[in-house]
């Protein structure tokens, strides 16, 4: 297996937390949506240069992230219920066990209200979800296709990560402009932190099926070190 071509304790960006050569910040302007949207992401994921739920934090105007202590909200603390619902937003905590979105694609409806997003692997988002039980009502996504989220192994093909699940809901809520829009946010995430870890062939696959070529072609001329139109 290829090793990463990024060497233990160098630089990174701040914001995308990729090194410089492959920072994609201000490649693509923010998401914009009536949705409020909020990621409870789990204390050992909030570094991780692959998390997709920091990627939400930093692409989708108005989106917030707190991080869950594992210490004190397992217990219920009292910090969430204080932090996370926002006034006048009916709430949603997306989760497998949750209830059905409704599907609003056809009926005219612009997205509103709050989604809350679970940031954790599949153990660690269940005992968040305790955490926040009460808060919200639990809501699940209809099936989707395989994940396109190339950066880690899923026990099934069908799980999602974190900003696929809120594509889902773009999806479900009808707000196809903030969908189109997230969807090449994600794939240039994946796409670029493939290319850090020294991973340019799984890269080029990647792009085969992806909109990025046709979007985004002088954003991945610069990321591959090429010129473009040379």
């Amino acid at each position: 297996m290829p090793r990463s071509v990024v060497r233990a304790g160098a630089p990174r960006c701040h914001f995308c937390r990729l090194p410089p050569r492959w920072c994609i910040c201000d490649s693509i302007p923010t998401v914009e949506t009536g949705l409020h949207i909020d990621v409870l992401i789990h204390r050992a994921e909030q570094w991780k240069p692959s998390s997709t739920g920091k990627l939400v934090e930093r692409t989708v105007q108005g989106a917030r992230c707190h991080v869950f202590n594992c210490e004190l909200d397992r217990r219920g603390d009292e910090r969430l219920a204080a932090t996370i619902p926002r006034d006048g937003r009916e709430l949603w905590i997306l989760h497998p066990l949750g209830e059905p979105i409704p599907d609003r694609r056809t009926a005219g409806e612009k997205p509103a209200g709050q989604v809350l997003l679970l940031d954790a692997s599949w153990r660690q988002a269940g005992e968040m979800l305790r955490a926040v039980n009460g808060l919200g009502k639990r809501v699940c996504l209809p099936a989707m296709g395989p994940s396109r989220y190339w950066l880690r192994h899923h026990p099934k093909e069908t799980h999602l990560s974190t900003a696929e699940a809120l594509l889902g809901i773009f999806g479900s809520l009808g707000d196809a402009t903030a969908a189109a829009r997230f969807r090449l946010h994600f794939e240039l995430h994946v796409y670029a932190t493939l290319l850090s870890r020294g991973r340019r062939q799984l890269a080029e696959a990647y792009l085969e099926s992806s909109p990025l070529q046709a979007a985004l072609p002088e954003v991945l001329a610069r990321l591959e070190g090429k010129r473009s139109g040379g």
